[in-house]
């Protein structure tokens, strides 16, 4: 057995452990856990499957993961560079100057554009960084604390890379390309990956068509009259529909970093333009205001180079998926599956979800397109694959049409590829479950390609049987007999007579008590005083009354020259 061979075995029984405490599938799992032993010794479609998920299980993860770790490489390469540079103790001027060119070569490795050993890029980044950190200042950077150089070198770090960037789209009178601007890595990735993705996806799901094409031929067919063992032909086609679903996973991710490249390329065009508009028509700007917008285009930057590496690393996948369908040849090593294929109707995916509509049975609860939001994003079951076909064909998978409808059967989703397909597995659900389950005994690799090992159940015989968990714990009694323990019995003799004089003594033994001048007549004693209450009183009340004013009236003062003046009083009485 290889090398290869004798690794993926034990991680399939751990696979195996775990499903079985997970409850998933569990006596199935015992029974894989049996058959493992005839995993073949020599390359086959099986193997390889498996291999195959073991490999992409080990390397594969989300694109957020995929982003850290590549951080992480960057900071563990950088990390004795700076440490170099943060606990040096430099005295000479030959020592301050190589000081100074370690930090362009930090620089340099921490912006990704050119190499330490590329003369331009070190005069361009030396050139830079001349700009806004000088040799002379070398004094007083030594003298900060490890913590504040290492930020210092970060901000050096963004504010070179950004000023390179934006000297690189200056030199150009005219709007400069986006490739001639972004990575040398991102431009490789974005050329490669996308195409060789879908290529290889291509030539897969051609495979899977022209394998079910062969094995609906041969249906029924005695062993004898097929030009191919169907049995490694159903191996071959589980290895190319788990290759084409883990090529779909690599697609939508490729995809995705292609949207974001265009987002940061708008990103970065915009900020080199405010640049333009900031730096250009002045002579001299404040390093307040356009620093943090060279660290802002240097951000930018710096995820472009992450989303390009990580394209490439979705790239390596992809392409060393392929290997693992090296065994195919030798199933058409006497008959060419060309000639095989004459006189067969090869049906893709798409040609046989057409040539079937909706349907809907009144004795279960169907999704129909018409009464349900997004079909194709539901929580199918198998994986999406149609479970009658794959019993009543021999293991012959086919991708289901949730538009003929969608199967609710105890909270779970199935989908077929047929109405006559979905009407026999309505009619006695279990049945077929169980037979799935059976299959996948025989071949491990459908474990993972109908995610089986995601099933929070047990099928047994047509019925699911949850299984329950609790925690539990025993504990041993030190004595199962209640016992009698005298702490005082003494079994030294010794000890006893001594216990003996002790009593005897204390019998002779008075307690005498004498009082002195000094504790004569003498007693703590306490008082207590009440202080006077505060008492007010009143000996005066203030009043007021109000007084009429007094009015007088005097007639005959105008317009009688020898008149008589008479006064009328107009005071009003006080008792008004």
């Amino acid at each position: 057995m290889s090398l290869a061979e004798s690794v993926v075995e034990p991680i399939i029984l751990e696979l195996v452990h775990e499903c079985t405490t997970e409850d998933a599938l569990s006596e199935d799992m015992i029974a894989l856990k049996l058959r493992m032993g005839t995993l073949p010794a020599t390359c086959s479609p099986s193997l390889d499957t498996i291999k195959m998920q073991v490999y992409f299980d080990i390397n594969y993860t989300s694109r957020r993961e995929f982003l850290r770790e590549i951080n992480w490489m960057l900071e563990t390469r950088l990390t004795q560079v700076s440490r170099e540079i943060t606990e040096s103790r430099v005295k000479t001027k030959d020592q301050l100057d190589a000081l100074y060119r370690k930090i362009i070569t930090f620089i340099l490795l921490g912006s990704g554009m050119g190499s330490p050993s590329d003369v331009c890029s070190v005069q361009e980044a030396t050139a830079a960084l001349q700009s806004i950190f000088p040799s002379s200042e070398l004094g007083a950077f030594m003298v900060l604390p490890k913590r504040d150089k290492e930020q210092q070198l970060s901000e050096l770090t963004m504010t070179v890379t950004g000023i390179r960037l934006f000297n690189k789209a200056s030199k150009k009178e005219q709007d400069m390309k986006f490739s001639e601007l972004m990575p040398a890595v991102l431009c490789e990735a974005l050329s490669v990956t996308s195409e060789a993705i879908e290529n290889e996806l291509s030539i897969s799901q051609s495979l899977a068509w022209n394998y079910t094409a062969l094995l609906e031929k041969y249906h029924g067919s005695q062993p004898g009259e097929c030009d191919v063992s169907l049995v490694q032909l159903t191996k071959a086609l589980y290895n190319v529909r788990q290759c084409e679903y883990f090529l779909q996973i690599l697609l939508a991710d490729s995809r995705s970093c292609a949207k974001r490249i265009e987002i940061l390329q708008k990103d970065i065009f915009s900020q080199i333009y405010l640049l333009k508009t900031s730096v250009q028509p002045k002579t001299a700007v404040p390093t307040s205001k356009v620093f943090p917008l060279f660290k802002a285009l240097s951000k930018l930057w710096s995820e472009l180079q992450d989303q390009a590496e990580l394209l490439n690393i979705l790239n390596n996948i992809a392409l060393r998926l392929q290997f693992f369908r090296t065994s195919h040849a030798k199933i058409f090593s006497k008959y060419p599956l060309d000639d095989l294929l004459v006189g067969v109707e090869v049906k893709t995916d798409k040609e046989r979800i057409n040539e079937h509509l909706s349907m809907a049975t009144k004795q279960h609860e169907w999704l129909q397109p018409e009464t349900t939001d997004s079909l194709t994003e539901l929580p199918l079951q198998y994986n999406g694959f149609c479970a009658y076909t794959l019993v009543h064909k021999d293991g012959l998978i086919l991708p289901g049409n949730p538009f003929i409808g969608v199967l609710k059967h105890k909270e779970k989703l199935y989908v077929f590829n047929s109405k006559e397909a979905a009407l026999k597995f309505a009619h006695s659900p279990d049945y077929f479950i169980a037979l799935v389950a059976e299959k996948a005994k025989s071949s491990p690799e459908l474990i993972q390609l109908l995610k089986l090992h995601q099933t929070p159940s047990c099928v047994q015989a047509g019925k699911t049987i949850l299984v329950s968990k609790a925690e539990n714990c025993t504990q041993t009694d030190v004595h199962a007999l209640v016992t009698n323990i005298v702490k005082s019995y003494e079994w030294n003799e010794w000890e006893l007579r001594r216990s003996a004089i002790k009593l005897t003594d204390l019998r002779t033994t008075i307690t005498h008590s004498t009082q002195t001048h000094l504790s004569h007549m003498r007693r703590e004693n306490a008082t207590q005083t009440w202080l006077p209450k505060e008492v007010g009183c009143q000996t005066k009340r203030d009043g007021e009354t109000g007084v009429p004013r007094p009015q007088i009236f005097l007639a005959g003062l105008r317009g009688c020259r020898d008149g008589r003046i008479e006064k009328i009083n107009l005071t009003r009485s006080i008792h008004e």
